[in-house]
Order: C-alpha cells, then sequence, then structure tokens
C-alpha cells in the first residue's frame, strides 16, 4: 500500500505544484522519486508531528495542498490538537496519510499499535477517514483526497499486502464498494482487513452460508444506502476492522443504526412497540475488533490476529455462532 501511495503521490506531484510533502522522518528513500520529480517539495520535519501538523495546515491556508505522512501513532494520537485546531477548525485540505495501521507494527510493541486513530479522527468536525484494502483502493483514496476541499485522514497498512482488486475500481469518497453478492450475512470490512474477511465469507460458504462482502474504505462519511440495503436484504450484518469494537466502523455503523431506528420507532404510538421494533433491528450487528484493552504480547502482525481472534477462523466461527440466533 505505502508504495503505491508514494507512486501515485509522484505522478499527481508532476501535474500539480501544489502538492507537498511532509514526512515526519520516516520513509524518505521511498519518495526519493517524488524528491526528484518535484524538487523542493519535500520537508523531512523531524519526529516533531505537532509542529509538522501545523506548518501543513499553514501550507494550506497558503494554497498548497499539502500532504502529512509518518506512522500512524504518531500522526494522529501524537498530535490530536493541531489536527482539531489547525486543520479541522480551519477547514483547510490537509491530506493526514498514516502507515501500519491496525496491528502492521504490531511487533514493535503498543507505542506502534493504532486501533483508536478511526475513533480520533471520526470524531473531528470536517475530517473524512478513509481506510484502503488494496494498492488500488490507495490510489483511488488519494486521487479523492486531492478533491477534497477539508481534511482528509488516510490509513495504510504496511506493506505485502494482497491486492483485492483485479482491476481497478470505481473510488467515491463515501460509497462503497461491494466485492460478492450474498443472501445469508453481509461482511462489511475496511482497511487491510478485507483479504482476511474474504477468508472468512470462503470458510462460511463452506458451511453453506452465502456472504456478501463490502469494502466500506470510507469510515466517515458513511454510504448510508449501502448500509440500507445490507440490513434489509440479510439477517446479520458484520463489521470487521483491525480497530478497536469501539468508536471505529463498527461503533459508527451502530449509530447510525440506532439513530435511523429510532428516527422509524418514534412513528410507533407505544413505548413497548418502539422498543421491541429497535431491538430487533440492533440484534442484526455484530461488531468484530480488536477488544477494549492492550496487546501485551510480542509478535508479528499474524500472531497479533490470531491472539485477538480478528483470524479468518475465528471471525467466520462467530459469524456462524451469531447467525444461528438472527432474526429470520
Amino acid at each position: 500500500m505505502r508504495n503505491a501511495f508514494a507512486k501515485e503521490l509522484t505522478r499527481l506531484g508532476e501535474q500539480d505544484e501544489r502538492i507537498v510533502l511532509l514526512s515526519g522522518d520516516i520513509g524518505n528513500r521511498m519518495f526519493d522519486e517524488f524528491k526528484s520529480k518535484c524538487p523542493g517539495r519535500f520537508f523531512n520535519c523531524g519526529i516533531a508531528e505537532g509542529n509538522m501538523m501545523s506548518m501543513a495546515a499553514g501550507l494550506a491556508m497558503s494554497g498548497m495542498r499539502p500532504v502529512v505522512y509518518t506512522i500512524v501513532p504518531f500522526v494522529t494520537t501524537r498530535c490530536l490538537e493541531q489536527i482539531r485546531v489547525d486543520v479541522c477548525y480551519h477547514r483547510v485540505p490537509v491530506i493526514i496519510v498514516g502507515v501500519g495501521g491496525g496491528l502492521a507494527y504490531a511487533s514493535l510493541g503498543a507505542t506502534h499499535h493504532s486501533c483508536e486513530d478511526i475513533g480520533f479522527l471520526r470524531l473531528l468536525p470536517d475530517m473524512t477517514v478513509v481506510c484502503p484494502a488494496d494498492a488500488a483502493e490507495t490510489r483511488g483514496a488519494f486521487r479523492a483526497a486531492i478533491e477534497c476541499d477539508r481534511g482528509v485522514y488516510i490509513r495504510l497498512g504496511k506493506k505485502g499486502e494482497p491486492d483485492v482488486h483485479q482491476q481497478e475500481p470505481t473510488f467515491r469518497l463515501g460509497k462503497a464498494i461491494q466485492l460478492r453478492d450474498g443472501t445469508d450475512v453481509t461482511l462489511i470490512s475496511t482497511g487491510n482487513m478485507l483479504p482476511t474477511t474474504i477468508e472468512a465469507a470462503d470458510l462460511l460458504a463452506a458451511s453453506n452460508i452465502s456472504a456478501r462482502v463490502i469494502s466500506m474504505h470510507t469510515v466517515k462519511p458513511l454510504d448510508e444506502e449501502a448500509l440500507t440495503d445490507a440490513f434489509a436484504s440479510t439477517s446479520l450484518v458484520v463489521t470487521i476492522e483491525e480497530h478497536s469494537v469501539i468508536g471505529g466502523l463498527g461503533g459508527a455503523v451502530a449509530e447510525w443504526l440506532s439513530d435511523r431506528g429510532l428516527a422509524r420507532v418514534t412513528q410507533h404510538s407505544t413505548l413497548n412497540t418502539q422498543l421491541s421494533t429497535l431491538n430487533s433491528q440492533l440484534s442484526t450487528l455484530l461488531r468484530i475488533g480488536t477488544p477494549d484493552h492492550f496487546l501485551h504480547e510480542a509478535g508479528n502482525q499474524r500472531h497479533a490476529r490470531r491472539v485477538l481472534h480478528l483470524d479468518a477462523e475465528s471471525i467466520a466461527a462467530r459469524i456462524l455462532e451469531s447467525s444461528r440466533h438472527a432474526p429470520p
């Protein structure tokens, strides 16, 4: 993913002289081509991420299109105040690109884990949150971000993620991409969990469960049309992400579903009827993500996923169990 981003950055940078790159002292060699073809538009800001974000906001106010790049927890958690006040409050088009989303840097310990960033960033007004699943979605996300007039957060994996799309998909912010159709359950994934979600769908198929698979690459704003169709046409909807079950994709869908359910049930005359209707809707949602505690074990990303039950086998087992209790 990060190599696809670097190449797309260079391609668009040659076409648009407003594009400048700010790096938190990471990936310098990866951007050699950008530095060669777009001289004077690369700034190594060092490990001073708060200053880097404020600098990006200033550049955006001056008519430039700054792109800020470093490891996810350092470009989100460490400089959250600057994103909130300098970028979002002033509604300036800064593109924040975080590499190593979720547990991609699992072997480096909790300082490099990022299972809260989607929640942090989607809380901020005028911030779009995008989690591409592979190289093709990464290219599409960056092209769309350049056209956006507000802040955009792009959450990348690390490297070596498998390609999900066999050809370049049509990519629009806030518009999900359906990869498979299905009649029993809908699996909605975001970011680098999509390949694992497809593996889980294959395992479900072996148990005669037909699974629709959707890439909800944009967590904010959500594709409400895709969600409406999913809840209307399948008995169970599952969100799958390498992020906390609190505040991420699952949390966003639960909030949307709750608001939509309350809006619908207020038309009924009795409280009992309202609560019954709302409960039946909420019971069709299963959220799968990282639990509400830190991972204190060392190991690579695959090991971390196994420990936290985010491997395909564990995901399929949870869905099979939940599908038995889902309403028809």
